[in-house]
């Protein structure tokens, strides 16, 4: 190689590094929402859209939020909720991750309806936050009120299933694999959140403004290599090399759950897994609905626009 051309590939790594000259360091839940980060690693998106993005386990909420807002980390993928709850991080959304409805209500076997959760107690990652929202109104809307059963905050849907195990708790909100994983284990599906709340903005991709607005190429290259992925996975002809990232990626994922898992999130149709990485207006909507009926203090909240900014997404999916 020339000396010039070095001197160019130098350059151009320079360019896709934050301002501080560090990788982008992306906190996440383990799970499948993950799937497009895997992919992207995996198969050089990153490289080749000029960014470079290593990916961390969130212990919790509260733990990933407060690294966010502390500048620890650049990028949480996380509950839209999250995004809301924590407003005063000056923090907002990017990016879609799932619309919410791959969220399974995982019960333990002696659970045969809504009725038996009376007096139990339910797994969250964090009893005023996150899901735990969306999990009170699914309850709510058959029939439990709040004083019904109690919350306990253990973490993300690996540390809720444990939870599930260990006997702690008798149901808790899963996403894939650890839905099916819980299922594997003798544990019944009692509802999915979309049968009962509809469209609902999941997971995004958050970052906090200011951060933002001081890295915006590095913050556009990593929304257009993450939509590459997503574009990649949704293409039936990657379906068995997506799976196989997966399990290797995740130790514990077996064949089987492996394929569930690219059937709930990836189904032409169906699938949770955000298309184009879009976020949905509407499930944002729904987010501001369940926090306004169950969060407390009680906040008048009614402009969804206020916690997201496409202005970094249009940019990036017009390749400028």
């Amino acid at each position: 190689m020339s000396l010039k051309g070095f001197l160019l590939g130098v350059l151009v790594a320079l360019a896709a590094l934050p301002a501080d000259g560090q990788p982008l360091r992306v906190m996440g839940f383990s799970g499948s929402s993950n799937w497009p980060i895997f992919v992207a690693q995996e198969k050089g998106l990153f490289a080749r859209h000029g960014v470079e993005a290593g990916l961390m386990a969130a212990p919790g909420s509260a733990t990933q939020l407060a690294r966010l807002i502390e500048g620890r980390i650049e990028i949480a993928m996380t509950a839209m909720d999250n995004v809301v709850a924590y407003e005063e991080g000056d923090l907002f959304a990017f990016l879609g991750v799932s619309n919410g409805g791959r969220l399974n209500l995982m019960v333990a076997p002696t659970v045969k309806s809504y009725a038996d959760l009376k007096g139990r107690t339910l797994a969250v990652d964090a009893p005023s936050t996150g899901y735990s929202l969306l999990l009170m109104g699914m309850l709510l809307r058959a029939g439990l009120a709040a004083d019904d059963y109690a919350l306990v905050g253990v973490g993300g849907s690996r540390e809720r299933l444990a939870a599930l195990r260990s006997g702690r708790a008798a149901g808790a909100l899963l996403n894939a694999p650890q839905d099916a994983l819980a299922e594997a284990a003798g544990f019944v599906r009692l509802a999915n959140s979309a049968e009962i709340i509809g469209r609902y903005q999941g997971s995004v991709g958050a970052a906090r403004r200011p951060w933002a607005a001081a890295n915006v190429g590095a913050l556009v290259r990593f929304i257009r290599a993450y939509v590459a992925a997503v574009d990649w996975l949704y293409d039936p002809a990657n379906r068995a090399e997506a799976m196989d990232i997966l399990r290797r990626r995740l130790a514990d994922v077996s064949p089987d759950n492996a394929a569930r898992s690219y059937d709930e999130l990836l189904h032409p149709s169906r699938g949770s897994l955000s298309r184009k990485a879009a976020i949905d207006p509407e499930g944002v909507r729904t987010v501001l609905a369940l926090r306004r009926e169950f969060a407390r203090p009680a906040r008048p909240l009614s402009d969804p626009g206020r916690y997201y900014d496409l202005t970094y997404y249009e940019r990036a999916l017009r390749n400028e």
